[in-house]
């Protein structure tokens, strides 16, 4: 095969495939036509009404809450241990009851002291008599002052001694310091003690201390007499308190504030060391209006909301007040009675054809506010 043969041959095939090329192209360009022509004309006609679901707007309650964690102490707590050293000749409590203040919980061997206390109270006698004859024998001018005083100034010293040992004899007992209930010895009859020698815990449940921090921001709403309420895990009740004192000075590390509460756990059904979750009230707007956070649509910088009217949605610029992660609390833009659509806002523009699906009236927690996790 000579060259121009081969060149026929390769202008013939290079002609074969352009005009492929060619009717392939042709073909997609006649489907984007009729694919164009089919979008014109659904968009030609009137949209399709957009289903939605709507919402009522009524006036609500609303109480601006702080939300935080604490923990129940007790009012009082102490680690019981003897004012002196001894051998424990007797345990006087039983382990987890209720005693009562200056009850008697043990005692340590005084055998010493006790004849010691005999002996000087034998004295007593003889020195009182010697005050008295000394007393006559002056009247008579048979003495000398000095030596009234000097008998005077024995007795004296041996009641100061008597008194001495029966102090002495008052730190071998070990009572409770105040009413309680006590918890597990951990000592026997028997052992030796000794003032690091921590005999039982004693604890007063009635009333209980909730003990808290809030952030610097709100530490001039927590003063004494402020009322909180709470939860224990285990249990659907809430309880009341009411702050009794604070700290003088925010600290330092934490910019927070602790405060305590009171309260009075007659029924000893809380027990200290128990994690707590508290709600701290600030302020209560009894006439606000409230919707679901999902309804607001941002638009440069403004906040928006849609509503229903005469079946078509509406736009209407609006203010935010309080919120939580649900809700929020409108200022400005809302009126009561407004439909508001809460469903579907991102496919909304002004004038959109809608039908309502379902409508209805808030039911929401409306305790909005701030939750600070210590």
């Amino acid at each position: 095969m000579n060259k121009i043969t081969k060149r026929i041959l390769i202008v013939i095939i290079c002609l074969i495939a352009g005009w492929g090329i060619y009717e392939l192209l042709s073909g997609n360009s006649d489907a984007n036509v009729d694919n164009a022509g089919s979008f014109a004309r659904r968009t030609s006609g009137e949209s399709k009404p957009l289903n939605i679901n709507g919402l009522i707007i009524s006036e609500q309650s609303l109480s601006d809450d702080i939300y935080i964690n604490g923990r129940l102490i007790p009012d009082e707590e102490v680690d019981l241990s003897f004012e002196t050293s001894g051998k424990i000749v007797k345990i006087h409590f039983v382990e987890g009851t209720s005693v009562i203040k200056g009850q008697l919980l043990a005692k340590v061997n005084d055998e010493p002291l006790q004849a010691q206390l005999k002996k000087l109270e034998a004295q007593i006698q003889l020195a009182e008599d010697r005050v008295s004859r000394q007393s006559t024998l002056l009247e008579k001018d048979a003495v000398s002052k000095e030596a009234l005083e000097q008998v005077k100034t024995e007795l004296a010293t041996l009641n100061a001694d008597i008194e001495l040992v029966k102090a002495n004899i008052r730190q071998t007992e070990l009572r409770a310091p105040f009413d309680g209930i006590i918890g597990l010895r951990q000592v026997s009859e028997g052992s030796y003690a000794s003032p690091s020698t921590v005999i039982a815990k004693l604890t007063k449940l009635s009333p209980l201390k909730i003990e808290f921090s809030v952030n610097e921001r709100y530490a001039s709403d927590i003063n004494k007499g402020v009322r909180l309420s709470f939860t224990v895990d285990g249990s659907n009740e809430t309880y009341n308190a009411s702050v009794y004192a604070t700290e003088a000075q925010v600290d330092a590390e934490t910019f927070s504030l602790k405060a305590r509460a009171l309260y009075p756990n007659i029924r000893h059904e809380l027990s200290p060391g128990r994690f707590v979750r508290i709600q701290l009230k600030q302020k209560e707007i009894l006439n606000a209006i409230i919707i679901p956070t999902e309804a607001i649509v941002p638009e440069m910088g403004v906040d928006k909301v849609f509503l229903y009217k005469n079946g078509k949605s509406q736009p209407v610029e609006v203010q935010k007040g309080l919120r939580t992660d649900a809700n929020v609390q409108i200022l400005n833009g809302l009126n009561i009675g407004d439909t508001l659509i809460i469903s579907g806002t991102l496919q909304l523009r002004t004038g959109l054809p809608v039908t309502l699906d379902n409508i209805d009236s808030l039911q929401a927690d409306n305790r909005l506010g701030k939750f600070i996790n210590q």
